[in-house]
């Protein structure tokens, strides 16, 4: 498969992305999932500092935003003289935090999104049956002066390749990748509840389809 790698050097410049006939900045389109990118011999590896990781998220409703982050459980990168070639992230969805509410209302929240209450497993990420997601890296573009991270997405058994605009600074022995805030829409991954998309409920109940997204990734070698 034809890859094009961009060598990004120093730090990198804001960047920003727009698809056409879409709402929401960075909204990228969920295609058919594609090979996974393959690193050189002469590639290192970098692995992923899960302490100083994160996936910022923000889900919302009508009259409200909700905010939070999700842990990433292991991960690596390989580069080759500051290219990034391949890479492989584990996302651990039972670490979801809330942090926009305290309390026993973060409490009942997280425990929604993560599934473990009793009759509502299935509304959003049941990680009883599926505790972690995965993004394999299947290549970078460059959309004019934008770098584009291309991976799989996996999310409850569901695969999904996206698109987002990233940053990426080295220093020393460390990498750091920082992508813009994106937008997936969760009904492509099977995520229907409360969706006003796929069930009949009052418009100002509803629950977004779209949920946004920014990684920020720290790597050592």
């Amino acid at each position: 498969m034809k890859r094009n790698f961009l060598k990004i050097t120093g730090m990198a410049a804001v960047i920003a992305f727009t698809v056409a006939c879409k709402d929401n900045k960075n909204e990228v389109d969920a295609t058919a999932e594609a090979e996974a990118a393959e690193a050189t011999v002469e590639a290192v590896t970098y692995t992923v500092d899960t302490e100083d990781s994160n996936i910022a998220w923000v889900g919302s409703k009508p009259t409200e935003d909700h905010t939070g982050n999700i842990a990433l459980s292991s991960g690596m990168v390989t580069v080759n003289a500051e290219v990034v070639e391949s890479g492989e992230f584990t996302i651990d969805m039972t670490s979801i935090t809330v942090t926009d509410l305290e309390g026993e209302s973060a409490t009942n929240l997280k425990s929604h999104l993560e599934g473990t209450v009793e009759g509502k497993e299935t509304d959003f990420f049941n990680t009883p049956k599926f505790p972690t997601a995965k993004f394999v890296v299947t290549g970078l573009t460059t959309m004019g002066a934008k770098t584009m991270l291309e991976g799989n997405l996996t999310l409850k058994d569901v695969t999904k390749n996206v698109s987002f605009p990233v940053g990426v600074k080295f220093d020393g022995n460390k990498m750091m990748l920082t992508s813009e805030e994106f937008t997936i829409d969760r009904t492509d991954w099977g995520i229907q509840y409360g969706s006003k998309t796929f069930t009949d409920i009052v418009a100002d109940k509803a629950i977004s389809d779209d949920i946004k997204l920014t990684v920020n990734l720290v790597a050592t070698k």
